[in-house]
């Protein structure tokens, strides 16, 4: 008689555990240089779940490379690699294995989410990293910002013969690993995460969040969910950083516009409209880099997949943000070139009152002498 598997209420899991620490490092990376300095590959293009190639493309696909293993103090040995996207992103991902029941797994997502500082731990390998490749960097950060996102992937879940059948019975669990928390969540925080959650076949289905996200798919499958997962949380820390930079750049032109107030002053403004026309088209240019980096050509499963991981990871508010704060430097910096015409405009008119006066001046002399 064969033996008698695991009771479906206590299935067993095996998967793997990964966490994305992203960091902007600079405005541009030169992927050919990078590769040219330390042994990195080019990162193969996605491969959706349907046999149709072609499409789903990165515009310049990035490069990655391995990196050494990460302990941690309970003893757990993260295998790990980096990525290095050409918008000046380094990306790290690193993974445990995992096979337990949903109340390890639990306890695991809780304790990673909230417990360990990834961010603090890595950010000195990669700068190491990026040391030697220092002229592969164009304009560095002197402040990196970054990014941090947890990805539970389950390839098998002893006791459930579906996704649907999984989500079902365990929606409880998944929205408390999805949520990073320990406690029990209320039916209508549950509802709330698992109805962020997509699927192509019957087998599989993934469920996004903020913070973190549950797949249950094969390896394959898994993978190009996790590199839709991580170019969606590489384009929030590009949008990030863009909203600070413009943040910079507004506060300095109404310092700017406070302090020329007088006539002879705007003349200045001429200057200071230019550098800020041209820092526009540096961020409108390094944005759409950002927001192109990939393509969806016919892949709508693709499409609704990094729709909804962008939109739960906030891109989509950042963007706006950016797009606003865009148009309110270009307003700003027509009402600068208008002053400044203005100013320009009145100065050439004083101009030719002066010249007719010195002309009437002059006639008047001749005919008294």
């Amino acid at each position: 008689m064969p033996a008698a598997g695991p009771p479906p209420e206590h299935p067993i899991l095996s998967g793997s555990v990964l966490v994305l620490i992203q960091f902007d490092v600079c405005e541009e990376l030169r992927l050919d240089l990078v590769q040219q300095a330390i042994s990195a590959r080019t990162v193969p293009q996605p491969s959706m779940k349907q046999p149709v190639p072609g499409y789903v493309r990165y515009h310049r696909p990035p490069v990655v490379g391995p990196l050494e293993p990460l302990v941690l103090e309970t003893g757990e040995r993260l295998e790990g690699e980096v990525k290095y996207y050409d918008y000046g992103v380094a990306s790290v991902l690193y993974q445990l294995p995992f096979t337990g029941n949903w109340d390890d797994l639990v306890r695991l997502a809780s304790r990673w989410v909230w417990d360990v500082d990834f961010a603090s731990r890595v950010e000195p390998v990669v700068r190491a990293r990026l040391e030697r490749i220092a002229s592969a960097m164009i304009k560095p950060s002197s402040r990196w910002l970054s990014e941090d996102y947890f990805i539970f992937h389950l390839r098998e879940a002893v006791g459930a013969h579906n996704a649907a059948e999984l989500t079902r019975e365990h929606g409880l669990r998944i929205a408390q690993v999805v949520r990073g928390d320990g406690l029990l969540l209320s039916q209508g925080e549950v509802n709330e995460v698992l109805n962020s959650q997509v699927s192509y076949y019957a087998s599989d289905v993934a469920v996004i969040g903020w913070n973190a996200a549950f797949l249950y798919d094969t390896t394959a499958g898994a993978d190009t969910s996790i590199q839709l997962l991580e170019y969606a949380n590489s384009q929030l820390l590009e949008f990030r950083h863009y909203d600070e930079v413009l943040t910079g750049i507004l506060d300095s032109v109404y310092d700017l516009l406070a302090e020329k107030r007088g006539f002879f002053a705007r003349w200045g403004l001429a200057r200071s409209a230019r550098r800020l026309h041209t820092v526009l088209l540096d961020v409108t240019e390094l944005t759409e880099r950002a927001d192109n980096a990939i393509k969806f050509l016919s892949d709508m499963f693709a499409a609704r997949f990094y729709k909804l991981a962008a939109a739960k990871v906030g891109v989509p508010d950042y963007k706006d943000l950016v797009s606003r704060k865009l148009r309110t430097a270009e307003d700003l910096y027509q009402d600068m070139v208008e002053q400044f015409n203005q100013s320009r405009a009145f100065f050439l008119e004083a101009t030719v009152v002066l010249i007719l006066l010195i002309e009437l001046v002059y006639l008047f002399k001749g005919q008294l002498f």
